[in-house]
């Protein structure tokens, strides 16, 4: 796993994964957590991420995702269009739930 930089909107993070793509989308879960249950054992309650919200602000996103492997604000970073990821990543996050339940049902 290489380590990446990635940026969009006020979202800078720093990140592991296998390829751009993949820190892009984790950049994408990432931002979406803070709103969303996107998973199951979520150890926040919405209370808790309203009031995180408020102490720290939340991510906001812009039109694109930038990753690079060399740091932050670089020129040649990658290029992600974010609703493209973020239609991927919701794609990932039903095919997980479906799975869940058919496991649920397999093994009650």
């Amino acid at each position: 796993m290489a380590k990446y930089y990635v940026e969009s909107g006020t979202l800078q993070m720093i990140t592991d994964a296998e390829d751009a793509r993949g820190a892009a989308l984790w950049a994408m879960h990432s931002a979406m957590e803070q709103v969303l249950p996107v998973c199951p054992d979520d150890p926040l309650t919405p209370a808790e991420k309203n009031e995180r919200i408020r102490q720290r602000g939340c991510v906001v996103l812009d039109g694109a995702i930038r990753i690079s492997e060399q740091g932050f604000g670089r020129p040649d970073a990658e290029t992600f269009d974010t609703v493209g990821i973020f239609v991927e990543w919701n794609q990932l996050v039903m095919a997980m739930t479906k799975l869940e339940r058919r496991l649920k049902l397999v093994n009650p």
